[in-house]
């Protein structure tokens, strides 16, 4: 066996030592311990080795816009979605993917090499972005797996070049189906660009990822549309729907029967914690909704379900780092998932949750699989979303992309420590 590169004494997530042989683009083996030579040996004892981190959703064409061409005073969603319209006219081609670029040299230095971005589709001047995300996706897919969404922002039905748009942008070859039916002008028409955009995908054998029901609104229940197509045309495993925010506020027997429904079609979920709490709850005063859908419950009816990152900065949010264990911490707080078992499978759904979710089977910390992983400053997954450490090295495709020297704080305090880190030992 050649071995390009080999890594010592790691830690994988399941708390075990181990040794990681790198062969061209491939895992070659990844054993308790193996001696061999090696083009590069790295001694990363006690570090955390994890698959890549990956957002299953993202608004790439908007990233790194925030003030163009003003800020959203409100930080509401409707003013987000007007900002978005005032800026679309003036997109460049070159702009978006300068801009997208920038971001995905953020995402590599955080070991974030797949992203599921979701692209304008409403009217001509978002066609813009749709050609500049295409390009972008040509350029990073040496590095990272970039997928895109057909997304008919001002609604599939409500604006009307959307339908021809969005159909033009799968023909030019974007990946998936989306849509956002609360935003059509009646429930009726939501429900119908439902059925619609499946239909769409049933045809032309794409996956379905769709904004629904980002609202306050108990009453907006389209993901039941959703879950019913993806049985009556057999996208089971296939459709995504994204935010799910109405179902903080509907009623438990209504989703106690919701729920199955979901599983029983396989219909996955991603919702955006950061966005979510933001946005969400708007129109409160106190009690003031939490603004994320049900993830401890979706999670004990075996649906799937993945933290996305949403924005940064741009129209929606004011912030943002590319760091999905950002996202993962906020989103085990708001959900109040603190039991050892739970702050772990927040880990998996920015990992290897979402790869499933998002069909990426070729990655994981497996023989044979893509050789893209990150180690990290940590001992575990929980103390990685604790710490949301430096990401000490990120591989991509047998390739070390990003690297950055393990770092610890001086201290000049009398009888105390010459260093400290921040990880934790527990006792004994």
């Amino acid at each position: 066996m050649s071995i390009d590169l080999l890594l010592k004494r790691g830690v994988l997530p399941d708390g075990t030592t181990a040794d990681i042989a790198i062969s061209g683009d491939r895992i070659a083996a990844i054993e308790p311990s193996i001696e061999a030579e090696a083009g590069e040996t790295i001694d990363i004892s006690g570090n955390l080795v994890s698959p890549p981190f990956i957002d299953p959703h993202f608004h790439m064409d908007a990233t790194l816009s925030y003030g163009l061409p003003r800020i959203n005073r409100s930080g509401t969603l409707l003013e987000g979605i007007g900002l978005w319209g005032e800026l679309k006219p003036l997109l460049t081609e070159e702009a978006v993917i300068d801009r997208a670029l920038r971001y995905c040299d953020w995402a590599v230095s955080m070991g974030l090499l797949a992203i599921r971005s979701h692209v304008d589709t409403s009217d001509d001047h978002a066609m813009t972005g749709v050609r500049g995300l295409l390009a972008v996706r040509e350029q990073v897919r040496p590095y990272l797996d970039l997928q895109l969404v057909a997304f008919p922002q001002d609604g599939f039905y409500r604006a009307p070049k959307a339908r021809e748009n969005t159909l033009a942008a799968l023909d030019m070859g974007v990946d998936i189906v989306g849509g956002i039916p609360h935003f059509e002008r009646t429930m009726a028409d939501g429900r119908a660009s439902v059925s619609e955009l499946c239909e769409i995908a049933a045809k032309r054998g794409l996956m379905v990822d769709m904004h629904c029901d980002e609202t306050d609104d108990p009453m907006s229940r389209h993901i039941e549309q959703l879950a019913f197509e993806a049985q009556r045309l057999g996208l089971q495993g296939r459709v995504a729907g994204s935010h799910l925010t109405s179902m903080h506020s509907m009623d438990n027997y209504y989703v106690s029967k919701l729920l199955p429904l979901m599983a029983e079609a396989k219909v996955a979920a991603i919702p955006n914690p950061l966005i979510n709490i933001t946005i969400q709850g708007r129109h409160d005063t106190y009690p003031k909704r939490r603004g994320l859908t049900r993830v401890p419950e979706m999670l004990d009816h075996g649906i799937k379900v993945a933290w996305g990152q949403d924005c940064v900065l741009d129209p929606w949010y004011p912030l943002g780092t590319a760091d999905m264990l950002d996202v993962a911490f906020m989103g085990l707080h708001v959900a109040q998932m603190t039991s050892p078992a739970a702050m772990r499978k927040c880990f998996d759904m920015v990992t290897t949750e979402t790869a499933k979710i998002m069909g990426l089977t070729d990655l994981g910390l497996e023989k044979g699989k893509r050789a893209s992983l990150v180690v990290l400053d940590a001992g575990d997954p929980v103390e990685a979303i604790r710490l949301r450490p430096d990401r000490l090295l990120v591989m991509s495709h047998g390739k070390i992309v990003s690297r950055r020297a393990q770092q610890t704080s001086a201290l000049s305090l009398p009888g105390r420590p010459a260093a400290v880190s921040r990880r934790f030992d527990p006792p004994n």
